[in-house]
């Protein structure tokens, strides 16, 4: 059972199923599904929380989330980030697909975070780097882009509260009621338990977006119920918590112990205790001393700058013919 004394603070769905015992597929109403393309090494985890009882299990509400895990996704190598777009794309155009029925679907990408604080500034860097067509339709008259099988594709920054004075969703809306978008697409990013999956993970929901949950930051939910539009969320981990850090780094050190016969009752107490206990000990250790930390890779510069390239021909692929 979870400890209620603590938060286990991640955005990732596929985290949360991790947190259970067994493999994840046992959580009443979350129905699990994994598998794995190995031509261009990306394992696929679907978890589909189904009712009430699944939400409050998982502590999200009811939908698809879609892990796309890559471990080449934080190297520089133009060519695979092309085949993660690729690959991306399907599953974008997948999502858009379920919710409208409509050819030429007029979307709006959302760029959330602050630009100027760069794990923080993957949504922004998406929105540079899309090409907007619904420009096009006020310019040379409604129909255009329907007349050259093109989406109508607008994009928007909406900036952080400390920067506006505005919560995101009240910006969203008034954007909405007059660009009356089909679909909002809002690119955000994403805070991890695990170090191993930072920069190596997209995660996509058609369930909208809890803007700074993963940081304990809670602010306005941009979801169907607020926005009034189907909302699909597209995310990447950028940071992560110091105590999962430590944590990992007991795991490890736990496992390095018990393959070595002079040391291996030296991890004993730490393993005779669950994960969550571990991780709840952790925490009470460091937070007195160091408060919430978070951290986050030191070529995250050049780690956010491939990865808005790849979500930004993720959408493209997705959108245009």
């Amino acid at each position: 059972m979870k400890n209620s004394s603590f938060e286990i603070r991640t955005d990732l769905a596929v985290e949360e199923k991790e947190s259970y015992p067994g493999d994840g597929g046992e959580i009443q109403g979350v129905s699990l599904r994994e598998w794995e393309d190995e031509a261009c090494g990306i394992r696929y985890t679907e978890v589909k929380i189904l009712d009430r009882q699944g939400a409050e299990a998982m502590g999200k509400p009811e939908g698809i989330y879609l892990t796309l895990e890559a471990d080449q996704l934080s190297q520089k190598d133009d060519d695979y980030h092309d085949e993660i777009a690729r690959e991306l794309a399907g599953q974008i155009r997948s999502l858009i697909g379920r919710m409208v029925d409509k050819e030429n679907a007029s979307i709006l990408v959302v760029g959330l975070g602050n630009h100027m604080v760069t794990p923080d500034a993957l949504g922004p860097r998406v929105v540079e780097q899309l090409q907007v067509t619904r420009h096009l339709e006020q310019q040379y008259g409604e129909g255009f882009c329907q007349a050259r099988h093109l989406p109508v594709l607008s994009g928007i920054v909406p900036g952080v509260m400390a920067q506006t004075g505005m919560e995101t969703a009240e910006i969203l809306k008034g954007v909405i009621r007059q660009t009356r978008p089909d679909v909002v697409v809002a690119i955000d990013a994403l805070a991890a338990r695990s170090i191993r999956r930072l920069g190596t993970t997209i995660q996509l929901t058609d369930t909208g977006i809890h803007p700074g949950s993963g940081v304990g930051n809670h602010r306005n939910s941009l979801t169907k119920e607020s926005l009034g539009v189907p909302v699909i969320a597209i995310g990447v981990p950028t940071v992560v918590g110091t105590a999962a850090i430590v944590y990992d780094t007991v795991d490890t050190m736990i496992q390095t112990l018990n393959r070595h016969v002079s040391t291996k009752g030296m991890g004993s107490m730490m393993e005779s205790m669950t994960s969550e206990e571990q991780y709840a000990l952790i925490c009470e250790l460091l937070e007195p001393e160091f408060g919430s930390l978070y951290v986050t890779p030191p070529d995250i510069d050049e780690l956010v700058g491939q990865l808005s390239f790849t979500i930004s021909e993720g959408i493209h692929g997705a959108l245009f013919p």
